[in-house]
């Protein structure tokens, strides 16, 4: 059987040979077959009937009919299921390897009768007009802090024309975030475009915050930049495509620099939040041409980023602790039956009072958690020893385990009131002095299997002795003249050899 390669190398041969049979030949056909190709000018799959007729009787023909009823009210139906239940309706008609034959007949029926699909119509971006923005949850690329699961999402920022972005690392879809990762992407763009688009931001809404408070601060933000707000419709992601699309190709960029660094796991967030940032830059660096494009058009930014953060009053309770977006946090006991105001940020709150800025707490991701600090409460907790052992926070009272093992050391050569009474007065001694310094001591007595007491951490802290961590390294200047000399000894061996 000819193939239409073999027709095609027959013409471009024919122009070069000296005869039809030699280019026949080369060809791989007989002489006629190549006359008959040269003179109708069609290749072999041109000279076929085009075969419309069915090889057998369809299966389905007598049902046909009440199957296009049914799919003309519901579209949504699968053939699958029409399959089925013809299976129950006439038991032992239709055999399951019929199922393919329905689903091909179903799909022609769709693309010729069925109703139409929904169109997508590709956008044209125009330079400085439009950003979009949206949060991406990170959990599934399993980084890790310190070998702790890092569980986060990041607020990712994106000018449509450039594909210039940004990224904050945040907790929650909550406004304080949204508000926080948007402005730290226009101050390192250094402008703003004319329009906003977001989802419908339902997912930011916290529980305790209704959504028109939402909305008034959402508009006063876009206010203060001078953007005009856009939303998606419901159930429409596809309308905010560009960030979608951008989410995708951010994470899996994510994941391919951290299959090439070799780990999943850092040090510090500080050092993931630089990674991040060096991935960024990478990311951007191709687009600098259509960015300066955009920043000839950006508006200029306002003198001051706009405030964003939430303000609650709240008064101290009598256990010195507040309670904040459904968590409890501890504040010096000075301020026990004060109202004091309540700056809730992204990933911190400040507590104000009289004007001034007195604690900055972090921040506790989720709900009826808690966060007590021990200085804010010692000076009273060694006055009442008794209430350490059944304090409800009392887990909050070792700063690290360290002081818990020298609390159950205690407890194992001292009776229970002895050895609460003693580790109070380490704990006080570690919040008017150095924390660092009785934890290096601890961590001395236990290595030695010195009895832990007072006393003891007492008078070796007040000696002379410091007591440095272990990456406290001191590096010595290096003198340069010991390298000159040394290389003057060589010029004169160089010399007299």
């Amino acid at each position: 059987m000819v193939t239409n390669q073999q027709v095609r190398r027959l013409k471009m041969l024919i122009k070069t040979e000296k005869t039809k049979a030699t280019a026949a030949a080369k060809a791989g056909m007989d002489e006629k077959t190549a006359r008959k190709y040269l003179r109708n000018g069609q290749l072999p799959s041109q000279c076929g009937e085009e075969h419309t007729w069915h090889t057998r009787l369809d299966p389905f023909e007598q049902e046909w009919e009440a199957i296009k009823e049914k799919l003309t009210v519901n579209p949504g139906l699968e053939a699958k299921t029409l399959f089925e239940a013809l299976q129950r309706e006439q038991p032992g008609n239709f055999s399951d390897g019929q199922l393919r034959t329905l689903q091909r007949r179903i799909k022609v029926w769709r693309a010729t009768e069925g109703p139409p699909k929904e169109v997508f119509f590709p956008q044209q971006h125009h330079p400085g007009q439009l950003c979009a923005s949206d949060f991406t949850s990170m959990n599934e690329l399993g980084i890790t802090i310190g070998g702790q699961a890092f569980e986060h999402v990041v607020y990712h920022f994106v000018l449509t024309y450039s594909n210039w972005e940004a990224g904050t690392i945040c907790f929650s879809e909550s406004y304080e975030s949204l508000s926080e990762g948007f402005q730290n992407a226009l101050w390192q763009l250094g402008g703003g475009p004319q329009r906003h688009r977001t989802d419908r931001l339902s997912a930011a809404v916290h529980k305790e915050c209704n959504p028109e408070e939402f909305t008034s601060r959402y508009r006063e933000l876009l206010r203060h930049y001078g953007l005009k707000g856009e939303k998606t419709q419901a159930d429409h992601a596809h309308e905010n495509g560009d960030i979608e699309q951008r989410h995708y190709r951010f994470k899996n960029a994510v994941d391919q620099a951290l299959q090439l660094r070799g780990s999943r796991d850092f040090a510090s967030r500080k050092d993931y939040e630089a990674f991040l940032e060096k991935l960024f830059d990478q990311l951007n660096a191709g687009r600098k041409q259509r960015l300066n494009e955009e920043l000839k058009l950006l508006r200029r930014l306002p003198e001051r980023r706009l405030d964003d953060c939430k303000k609650e009053k709240v008064k101290v309770g009598p256990s010195s602790t507040i309670r904040v977006r459904h968590n409890t946090y501890s504040v010096d006991s000075r301020l026990i039956g004060e109202w004091v105001e309540a700056r809730i940020y992204a990933q911190r709150i400040e507590i104000w009072y009289g004007q001034r800025k007195v604690e900055t707490l972090p921040k506790i991701k989720g709900e009826n958690k808690h966060k007590i600090q021990y200085r804010h409460i010692i000076d009273w907790l060694v006055r009442k020893p008794g209430a350490f052992e059944n304090y409800r926070y009392r887990d909050d009272l070792f700063p690290t385990s360290y002081f818990r093992i020298a609390y159950d050391c205690l407890k194992a050569n001292h009776s229970p009131p002895v050895a609460t009474r003693q580790y109070l007065q380490i704990l006080h001694l570690a919040a008017r002095e150095s924390e660092a310094r009785v934890e290096g001591i601890l961590q001395e007595l236990l290595n030695t299997a010195e009895p832990v007491q007072f006393e003891t951490v007492k008078n070796k802290l007040s000696s002379d002795r410091s007591f440095c961590a272990a990456t406290d390294i001191q590096i010595l200047p290096v003198d340069l003249l010991s390298y000159d000399a040394l290389l003057d000894g060589d010029r004169k061996e160089v010399a007299n050899g």
